[in-house]
């Protein structure tokens, strides 16, 4: 047994990528997409001087990096501002109360300026819970469509069209039901917020409405009358028969639900003014300083990453549940 490569060994990728067989080449998984990103970088900052508008210079990935780290910057600055705040609000309460031993300590919260970082969690738990009501209310509904022939044709029309309807035709609507529903002196949500979370949840249920309906429509016709045999209630049947062959569809449909709410959430926060990376994107393009687009390009870049991260995170959980372990990462 050889212990050690051979000078034959270290020579074969590259024997193989001279005759153009790209296989044997080792770092493929990670360089092929590294030259990519880099030609995209090569390309960007080539066109970039060459578009002005009313705004200035197209930025580059100089303008834009050098905005990433001013945003950061700021929000540092915010977070050292707000501890500030509460140090000053601790101290003055501990003076009260040495002088006023019945003195009842007062807390405020600190009402700084919302930054960046801020707004990218606030997008991240708007899409989440909507994403969640979607889900909650697709699974189910369509296990029971897919159950049943009839009730698939009758909802199938429905299904169709809705499903098309853009988030800026849902948007009014939405806003006029919170607006008339939601009145409480104290909320526990702000109006922008129920109006996005509501928003994504009409936008993106319907793809796992429908994957699910057909993949509990598609289980095996076998599998069905072995059910039928062992007498499986309708609860046993669905969990033992009917979804560890549905996952996958489950699991394409709810990939599709979760990116096409990402999408909708941007276009959503822009209107409801919810204080997401939509309203920091619009807000820049109003504010239309020379930075803004550079900042508004850190915030579509962003975006796109985090839609990439929540679409390996649906993967990942995919491989965890599905019976099916072969399933891998595209």
């Amino acid at each position: 047994m050889r212990l050690a490569l051979t000078q034959s060994d270290w020579l074969q990728p590259l024997r193989g990528l001279a005759r153009g067989d790209l296989s044997a080449f080792p770092w493929r998984p990670v360089l092929f997409p590294m030259l990519g990103i880099l030609a995209f970088l090569l390309f960007w900052a080539q066109t970039a001087p060459m578009i002005n508008t009313s705004l200035g210079q197209f930025p580059g990935p100089a303008q834009v990096y050098e905005q990433v780290g001013n945003l950061w910057a700021e929000h540092r600055a915010e977070q050292a501002r707000a501890e500030e705040f509460y140090q000053r609000m601790a101290e003055m309460n501990e003076r009260r109360m040495a002088a006023d031993p019945d003195y009842v300590p007062r807390e405020r919260s600190y009402s700084g300026r919302t930054t960046f970082i801020d707004q990218i969690f606030t997008s991240l738990k708007t899409v989440m819970m909507g994403f969640a009501i979607a889900s909650l209310i697709a699974i189910p509904l369509g296990i029971v469509i897919g159950l049943s022939g009839g009730l698939y044709q009758a909802a199938n029309p429905i299904i169709q069209v809705l499903k098309p309807i853009s988030p800026l035709a849902w948007l009014p609507l939405v806003t006029l039901v919170v607006s008339a529903v939601y009145v409480s002196d104290n909320p526990m949500f702000s109006r922008s917020f129920l109006v996005s979370v509501f928003t994504v949840t009409l936008c993106s249920l319907w793809p796992t409405l429908i994957n699910t309906a057909v993949g509990v429509g598609n289980t095996s016709k076998d599998l069905v009358n072995v059910s039928s045999v062992l007498r499986l209630n309708w609860f046993t049947h669905v969990r033992r028969i009917v979804l560890p062959g549905a996952v996958p569809m489950i699991f394409t449909g709810l990939r599709l639900s979760l990116s096409i709410g990402w999408m909708v959430l941007i276009a959503a926060e822009m209107l409801a003014q919810n204080p997401g990376l939509g309203k920091f994107v619009w807000d820049e393009f109003q504010n239309g300083s020379s930075q803004s687009l550079s900042r508004i390009m850190v915030a579509v870049l962003v975006i796109g990453m985090i839609g990439f991260v929540l679409d390996r995170i649906m993967l990942a959980l995919q491989r965890l549940v599905s019976w099916d372990k072969s399933a891998v990462l595209r």
